[in-house]
């Protein structure tokens, strides 16, 4: 393996301080009232203990499966927002995730059942309170273009990393050299997700192919927008102001990569709940961990410590991005996908560590 940058210092064991828990403050304060929430919503639409102890398992399911699917996306949250300004550091953390939390867990799905049934958004959410079975079905029948719009623009976020000239630190040596080198050739990112897009496409049958195609070509139209906007905005020498290097552009990027990664949690929640103020519940105390792994990366320099963790991050969300496709032709269960990534990551964490160990020895 290549070896990490200069500035890569091997972890010195302060990450197992007990003050690490202060990080998770706001997440235990919501989950403790997410919980109880629940435990009420059961208690008002059944009456009966039991189904506020059903409630209260499935909120607590639906936390533990928001986690498992965007850990990975704390990591790449921290990658960015170590290069941001501290402004703008506080407003993704604030107003992100409250974009994230009802923007992603109650907008989104009222929107999405909105414009797929060709009603205004009042009556979706007359839907998602009394016909939740036909709120949910609408949900369904939206699945092929959330899943071809995430798992396109996803590919493009993975394979952009891995793809970089100027990458120098490799993880899996043989395969990110041969990646790193195909950097060089402009489009060639665009050409293979345009190319998986083809391949899953031509298996769909013939009238889900003009959706899928075109949901997945306005994932890779929105990424080129934020890519574009980015750079644009981390130009300090012709853009002044508060939108400046590391602002805005970052800001968005952010926000739509938090909407990319929140599909699968909110297509999957789905098969527990048809209860959308119970998805809320139960996604938005998993939404707050990971704003709260974020901050925790971002303070202790976690990145720094553990060089492998960022590509394992990004070879989970490769590994998203080719579910979120699969699931346009099969359904993979959410399990799979929260189980698989945090397979990957625990890989790279685990060499990160052994690079670690021998590096300290080596001195």
């Amino acid at each position: 393996m290549t070896s990490p940058s200069p500035d890569t210092r091997p972890a010195d064991g302060r990450g197992t301080s007990p003050a690490t828990l202060r990080y998770f403050r706001w997440a235990f304060i919501v989950t403790f009232v997410g919980l109880a929430l629940s435990a009420v919503l059961g208690w008002q639409s059944t009456g009966t203990v039991s189904g506020a102890a059903t409630m209260f398992f499935i909120c607590a399911v639906l936390a533990v499966l928001e986690i498992s699917l965007s850990f990975d996306n704390a990591i790449v949250n921290a990658n960015k927002l170590k290069d941001m300004q501290p402004v703008w550091q506080r407003r993704f953390l604030t107003w992100g995730i409250i974009i994230a939390v009802f923007g992603m867990r109650i907008v989104f799905p009222l929107a999405v059942v909105a414009i797929a049934a060709r009603i205004g958004p009042i009556e979706a959410i007359r839907l998602a309170a009394t016909e939740p079975a036909e709120y949910a079905r609408l949900m369904t029948e939206a699945h092929l273009a959330i899943t071809a719009f995430g798992g396109a623009f996803l590919m493009m976020v993975g394979l952009s990393f891995f793809l970089d000239e100027h990458k120098d630190v490799d993880w899996l040596r043989r395969i990110e050299r041969r990646l790193r080198s195909m950097g060089t050739i402009k489009g060639v990112t665009y050409g293979i997700v345009l190319l998986v897009v083809l391949l899953i496409g031509a298996q769909l049958p013939v009238a889900d192919r003009a959706t899928f195609y075109q949901s997945a070509i306005l994932g890779l139209v929105v990424f080129m927008a934020v890519e574009t906007l980015s750079h644009v905005l981390d130009a300090g020498s012709t853009v002044k102001g508060a939108a400046a290097s590391g602002g805005l552009g970052a800001f968005l990027y952010l926000e739509v990569l938090d909407a990319s990664f929140s599909f699968d949690g909110v297509i999957g929640a789905f098969a527990l709940t048809q209860n959308l103020f119970l998805i809320a519940i139960g996604l938005g105390i998993g939404a707050m961990y990971v704003r709260s792994m974020t901050i925790m990366l971002v303070e202790k320099q976690t990145l720094s410590h553990l060089p492998y963790l960022e590509h394992g991050a990004f070879y989970s969300i490769i590994a998203l991005a080719v579910i979120m496709f699969a699931q346009s032709l099969v359904h993979v269960p959410e399990v799979i996908t929260g189980l698989l990534g945090a397979a990957i990551i625990g890989l790279s964490l685990w060499s990160s560590l052994r690079y670690n160990r021998r590096a300290a020895a080596a001195v």
